[in-house]
């Protein structure tokens, strides 16, 4: 029997903002007020990324400039984490560097080899405001440097280099979303 509520299920699914959208480019703004507001916010971030199958989802990416993700996503030992940062600081990234697909719900349907730590430490509080640190390693590493760089304006796209990242463009440019083509 599960205690409390699953994450999400008060949410509302809120619209993507999609990569050619001002949102996705801008540096987020820190939370100075946590409250009912700042509640509402990670309920419908859940469901937004559940609704759009995704493992984690930052708040630019449903036109809220503010720093705070969510995330429901397995390590490489396929060990399950689930839970929200706000105010996030990427204090750590070490170990082995790891070029692994990597997909991004503002990108929908297209990914590339992304090169990434297999290990992160971001700190940050929750919504009520106590301060909370979180390891990831493997898959859950890259979600977590993933997450952090939309709130700084940046997409996986652009840690692309090379044949990948020429190929990712003529995606882009093609993909039925992209207001480039």
């Amino acid at each position: 029997m599960r205690h409390g509520s699953i994450p999400g299920a008060r949410g509302r699914v809120r619209p993507l903002t999609l990569l050619g959208d001002a949102a996705l480019r801008e540096q987020c703004r820190e939370v100075t007020e946590f409250g009912a507001e700042l509640a509402d916010l990670v309920e419908d971030l859940f469901a937004t990324m559940y609704a759009a199958q995704g493992v984690g989802l930052a708040a630019n990416q449903v036109g809220v400039p503010l720093r705070v993700f969510v995330y429901d996503c397995p390590d490489d030992d396929d060990v399950r984490h689930l839970g929200h940062i706000v105010n996030p600081r990427l204090v750590e990234t070490d170990g082995v560097v790891i070029r692994g697909p990597e997909g991004c719900l503002s990108l929908p349907g297209l990914e590339a080899g992304t090169q990434r730590y297999d290990h992160a430490v971001v700190e940050g509080v929750t919504a009520t405001g106590e301060p909370v640190t979180v390891h990831g390693t493997g898959f859950f590493a890259r979600c977590l440097q993933h997450e952090c760089d939309h709130l700084e304006g940046r997409v996986y796209a652009d840690q692309v280099t090379g044949w990948r990242k020429r190929r990712l463009l003529r995606q882009i440019s093609r993909a039925s979303w992209s207001g480039q083509a």
